[in-house]
């Protein structure tokens, strides 16, 4: 488990640090793996035609096998499903061929089939011939390669390779899911965050959220992947089918030049895809009935995600034929929360004036002293700014700070003026030293965000010592 989530993690930052777009780095991994299967398929061949006895006499062909039923024939179908799960990948990633995309796309798609084809026929073959039986502990590619070679080098490097080439597929959902988190958002239905490029031209915020949510699952499960894989299965298959069947509706409502053989293949293809997954319902329900659970619940996130986009469209949408609505800036009311009189209160002030002559600056006092020393030492600035005091019994700035607001918002509203409140923010030169003072402007801020058509401005005071 614990390597797993260090893979996951060393995938997504070398992904977040653009290794998707090397595509010559990551294709030594697949040439590797190609040369040490098809040397192993060769050899293992090789030896079986000159007659090298096996270590397990093979048993010949039609033989019954006992204890074989329909139920585990099916179960056996549906988990060789599971390595067709990546195919998809090439027709995602389209776009990125070259002109004549389509039809390069599609060579290389055959040309993958072709492989996939060979090194599995030769693997079934020298498994059958050489008698491998499941092992908890070891593979099929680990035991022929023993068999063959004994644990000598190339027996090391057909598990190397084997290895570097799970860990590239598990790379190819890193190019696939923040695409399509990206289409998502862009439909309004994913946050827009999953829109953002970073600075090597990747989403990096889906990246992270793909690495993240793989670790999880990883921890959840164990890293036992008789669970992961079924369930992962399932979700690839849950879109094929659906792609199948939006390409089988396509055919029949626009019925293009040559589109019945199209449609014929499409629902071929639907057909398989439905029966794989009735075939996984029935044989591994008990690892798959979250997926019952999970897809209507990312439904409903989807669907109130764009429920959201759509009314603040609705409520940012401008009435062109509404002229722009004048208002005397003269009537503006400017509100400045200050604690004493200082060269931060002072700069706000400053800014308060440039905006409104209808300035206030309002102070909360603990005690009748402490207002009444507020009071007198504001007569000997001579601001020319009105000064409001308020007397909090219990130590408290926000509360009675909100319900002088509220008064002014509502004779504010009276003649359609606008509410600003100016903060004065000061701030530290070291990080370290901030801990040492109050964080009173940011908590009248926090409270200040539920007020309606209230403009919050801050005026920052850099300390350069």
């Amino acid at each position: 488990m614990l390597l797993g989530v260090l893979i996951v993690a060393i995938i997504t930052v070398l992904n977040l640090r653009g290794l998707t777009e090397s595509a010559t780095i990551l294709s030594y991994p697949v040439y590797f793996f190609v040369f040490a299967i098809l040397g192993l398929i060769g050899v293992g061949i090789y030896q079986a035609l000159t007659g090298h006895e096996p270590i397990q006499a093979h048993a010949s062909v039609g033989t019954p096998v006992m204890g074989v039923s329909l139920f585990l024939l099916l179960r056996a179908f549906s988990s060789g499903c599971s390595a067709l799960t990546g195919i998809e990948a090439i027709s995602n990633a389209i776009p990125n061929f070259k002109d004549p995309a389509p039809k390069n796309a599609a060579k290389t798609l055959l040309m993958m089939g072709a492989i996939l084809a060979t090194l599995f026929s030769g693997i079934v073959f020298l498994a059958y011939w050489y008698g491998i039986t499941p092992m908890s502990d070891q593979t099929v590619l680990s035991q022929l390669g023993s068999n063959l070679f004994g644990r000598h080098i190339f027996y090391y490097f057909i598990q190397a390779t084997t290895a570097l080439i799970l860990i590239l597929a598990a790379n190819t959902g890193y190019s696939a899911f923040p695409q399509l988190a990206f289409n998502l958002a862009n439909d309004k239905y994913m946050p827009r965050p999953f829109k953002i490029r970073g600075d090597r031209l990747g989403y990096s915020n889906g990246i992270i959220t793909l690495g993240v949510l793989s670790i999880v699952l990883i921890i959840i499960f164990e890293g036992n992947t008789e669970s992961l894989i079924p369930l992962y299965a399932v979700g690839v298959f849950i879109p094929f089918s659906l792609s199948q069947t939006g390409m089988i509706f396509r055919w029949i409502r626009t019925k293009p030049k040559g589109w019945v053989p199209k449609l014929v293949t499409n629902l071929v293809g639907a057909l398989i895809c439905y029966l794989i997954l009735i075939i996984f319902f029935i044989t591994k329900f008990e690892k798959i009935w979250i997926v019952l659970i999970f897809i209507p619940c990312v439904m409903f996130v989807f669907h109130k995600v764009h429920q959201h986009y759509m009314d603040v469209a609705e409520q940012l949408r401008i009435d062109f034929t509404v002229p722009l609505r004048s208002i005397n800036t003269t009537d503006n009311v400017v509100v400045v929360p200050i604690a004493g009189i200082t060269k931060v209160v002072e700069q706000s002030l400053i800014y308060a004036k440039s905006l409104s002559d209808n300035v206030i600056a309002v102070y909360v006092g603990d005690s009748p002293q402490a207002i009444a020393k507020m009071e007198r030492e504001w007569n000997q600035w001579k601001t020319g700014i009105r000064l409001v005091t308020l007397h909090s019994l219990y130590r408290s700035i926000v509360t009675p700070l909100n319900k002088f607001i509220d008064t002014v918002k509502w004779k504010a509203d009276q003649t359609g003026a606008t509410v600003t409140v100016v903060i004065p923010q000061f701030y530290t030169k070291k990080r370290w030293q901030s801990l040492l003072h109050n964080q009173s402007g940011a908590l009248i801020k926090a409270s200040l965000v539920r007020h309606a058509d209230v403009v919050i401005a801050t005026v920052p005071y850099r300390f350069k010592k």
